[in-house]
């Protein structure tokens, strides 16, 4: 039964353990901004991110001159 709902959703019966721990009392609104305001940070990571690489390449290059 439950092998069954594992196969037709694409999820093993670990993360069908873990859902309730990660998103127990919450509503489906509630779950849909957590994964907005974690998209969000991982966008504004990846910008920190890309940001302090230019900083570095122009420290690099002005070094050279």
């Amino acid at each position: 039964m439950l092998t069954e709902l594992y196969r037709e959703y694409g999820i093993t019966q670990a993360t069908f353990y873990r859902w309730p721990c990660k998103y127990g009392g919450m509503e489906v609104s509630d779950a849909h901004g957590r994964n907005r305001l974690l998209d969000e940070n991982r966008r504004l990571k990846t910008l920190v991110a890309d940001s302090n690489l230019d900083k570095q390449i122009l420290k690099h290059v002005q070094g050279k001159k």
